[in-house]
């Protein structure tokens, strides 16, 4: 089948006619390559090469030599520990369809069909999608409120008051840290699980690096969690799409049934190319990791306290602290200071459009932007050079005074009049449970006429790929209010059928 092709209309000689042109994604990615745009996003390789390759890596299948990911027991099972030696687990798989694939197996290989799983509301969506494909129960952690207006940590006392309400949870998963950094007292809650003979399971996909460094948290597995998932391609030298599966040995998981659905959520042809990027990441963990953070770090400290200078755009402190007295914010037990939140509200700006004008203007191209806020997500392989362009770009904005100084770095932060997380992520009161209202009869309606309606489908914003609906929920004014904001924001809402954003389909109930 031919491409689709685009056609540019051309009346130079007095009559329509048809220019072809075709833009192919190899020849767009190789130009975009040749720009000076710098990514503060992932993957975390940040495109250097490392010159770590041991020559040209081909791209090949399961032949002799070479070992099958599904089962694995030469050059593959060898990688697979090595890379569990390395991170601290007692068995790690390695994930080559993503984080998703290891959140899937996770859930459906530790709750039965039709069981009960107590998550964090905040979970990605493919957590979301695991309750769907088991019709499990849901019952759902709230993360505190922080005086920044992001998610906060979700606290060990509504994790125990929880499991007492409902006696029948059969795993925890949690994420930790954040798409902001915030991490939760892992120790804590795992106890609290573990004395109810359940499971803990956290999504670390943004928590790849922690525990490689004093700089940064240690990993969820050093503190009690059973199954934990990270992303290496977020936070690490790894190609996108690979991340690795955690397993501490423990007496409430059947590992063979994790193993299971491994086999079934990961494709039977495994790209080696992403297979040698995770050993590749390993070998450079290894054997250069002590020294590559301890010049991130330095590099991380040096932009933050040069931040502290800003007038008008506020960044996050690499602790969650705000104001000159630095007051610990309650909301939030710990943070990846990787994570670097921005706010130029002060500067005239909500979260989307500083986003754009970072990189219209200076060619620095963000991870994630919401509503009073943007992120620059960081790595062991982002250079001096791009934290330079970044501070340069901030200072640059910062002194154009588009409004006067709402926002202080000396002056406590004011949320009251932001459009902050904790307004776009509100609690929904849930009518069904999310199988029973992805497989009901549905009508298509417009969005802004659902009110008190059941939403037939998911609403999230992507990144970071939360629902603000989730099927089942009660449609309200409220949520529909943040849902024009977003809209007019240009924050990108997706998981609708309709990719306008105009229609939700709702579930047919008395």
């Amino acid at each position: 089948m031919e491409p689709k092709q685009k056609t540019e209309q051309d009346t130079t000689v007095g009559k329509e006619h048809f220019v072809q042109k075709t833009e192919y994604l190899d020849e767009k990615l190789l130009a975009y390559s040749q720009t000076d745009a710098y990514p503060f996003h992932m993957p975390g390789h940040k495109r250097q090469s490392m010159g770590n390759w041991t020559g040209e890596v081909i791209d090949i299948t399961e032949i002799t030599g070479f070992d099958n990911l599904h089962h694995a027991e030469g050059i593959l099972q060898e990688a697979q520990c090595r890379a569990a030696e390395t991170f601290g687990a007692d068995e790690t798989f390695f994930l080559i369809n993503g984080s998703t694939a290891g959140l899937l197996s996770a859930i459906c290989g530790t709750v039965r069909r039709g069981g009960r799983l107590l998550m964090a509301r905040n979970c990605h969506k493919a957590v979301y999608h695991a309750v769907y494909l088991m019709e499990l129960k849901t019952a759902y952690l709230y993360p505190e409120q922080t005086d920044f207006g992001i998610q906060g940590s979700i606290s060990p006392e509504q994790v125990r008051d929880m499991l007492e309400q409902y006696p029948d949870t059969e795993a925890v998963l949690l994420t930790s840290p954040t798409y902001d950094g915030v991490v939760s007292d892992i120790a804590a809650i795992a106890a609290l699980a573990h004395e109810k003979g359940v499971p803990l399971i956290v999504d670390e996909a943004h928590g790849a690096h922690f525990g490689f460094s004093q700089g940064f948290p240690q990993k969820a597995l050093a503190f009690g969690a059973d199954l934990c998932i990270e992303s290496v391609h977020k936070t690490l030298p790894a190609y996108t799409q690979s991340a690795l599966l955690h397993y501490r040995k423990n007496p409430w998981i059947d590992l063979e049934r994790v193993k299971q659905y491994l086999g079934i959520y990961q494709t039977s042809s495994p790209s080696y190319i992403l297979m040698a990027g995770i050993d590749r990441c390993t070998r450079i963990l290894r054997e250069q990791g002590t020294e590559l953070f301890a010049a991130y770090e330095q590099r991380l400290h040096d932009f933050y306290e040069k931040c502290r200078t800003l007038q008008r755009i506020t960044v996050l402190s690499p602790d969650g602290k705000i104001g000159e007295n630095r007051e610990n914010d309650p909301g939030i037990w710990a943070r990846d200071p990787s994570k670097i939140l921005i706010c130029a509200e002060g500067a005239g700006l909500h979260g989307q459009e500083l986003a754009e004008l970072l990189t219209e203007h200076y060619h620095l191209e963000l991870e994630m932007a919401s509503g009073h806020y943007a992120t620059a997500l960081t790595t062991l392989m982002d250079t001096q050079e791009g934290f330079d362009r970044l501070f340069a770009a901030l200072q640059a904005i910062d002194r154009k005074n588009r409004k006067s100084g709402m926002l202080h770095q000396g002056q406590e932060l004011e949320t009251a009049d932001l459009f902050t997380t904790d307004d776009i992520y509100c609690e929904a009161e849930k009518v069904l449970e999310i199988a029973e209202a992805m497989d009901a009869p549905k009508t298509t309606i417009p969005l802004m006429s659902a009110a008190g309606c059941v939403s037939g489908e998911f609403v999230y914003l992507y990144p970071p790929g939360i629902p603000i609906l989730a099927p089942g929920e009660r449609v309200t004014e409220e949520i529909l209010e943040t849902l024009r904001i977003c809209q007019a924001r240009n924050m990108q809402i997706e998981g609708m059928k309709d990719y306008s954003g105009q229609s939700l389909e709702i579930c047919n109930i008395l």
